[in-house]
């Protein structure tokens, strides 16, 4: 009973996790959708690869705490059970950390644009559908604080 409640606490954080947010330039979050951009033109100087480091919110290894403490109280008899449960949800907790910053972690694109009036700019993405390369004319889009490239029309 308490293996099966351990892996169904488990495959929930995973579920939670697996629902993170991402930084791709093919996805629009709904508080951008029908709301004005500004678009600016530029030319692309370079593309490079970089990884977007996992976040770390808390819900990891609190699932992870919760699951070690479930699987760790079945260890033993009454009293291993205790410091089985406090033991498995250290271990737990830590754990569950290190999967939710490895699930969250994006492959992405740091893409730097010089744009038509001169200036340049950096942004950086997660890998979309388009693979941009240097000298690409592309556009920056810019909702909300958030800024996204995509190859010009």
């Amino acid at each position: 009973m308490t293996r099966t409640l351990a892996g169904l606490a488990f495959s929930v954080a995973l579920a939670v996790l697996a629902g993170c947010t991402t930084t791709s330039p093919d996805v629009i979050g709904r508080q951008d959708a029908n709301r004005m951009s500004t678009v600016l033109d530029g030319t692309v100087l370079s593309v490079r690869d970089v990884t977007v480091e996992g976040s770390q919110s808390g819900v990891g290894a609190s699932a992870g705490g919760v699951v070690g403490a479930i699987a760790g109280s079945s260890v033993g008899g009454r009293r291993d059970s205790a410091a089985g449960a406090v033991l498995g949800a250290v271990a737990g907790a830590v754990a569950g950390n290190a999967v939710e910053r490895m699930t969250t972690r994006e492959e992405a694109v740091e893409i730097m644009v010089q744009l038509s009036n001169g200036e340049r700019r950096a942004i950086v993405q997660a890998k979309g559908s388009e693979a941009l390369k240097a000298g690409d004319r592309v556009v920056i889009v810019t909702t909300g604080g958030k800024a996204r490239v995509s190859r010009a029309p």
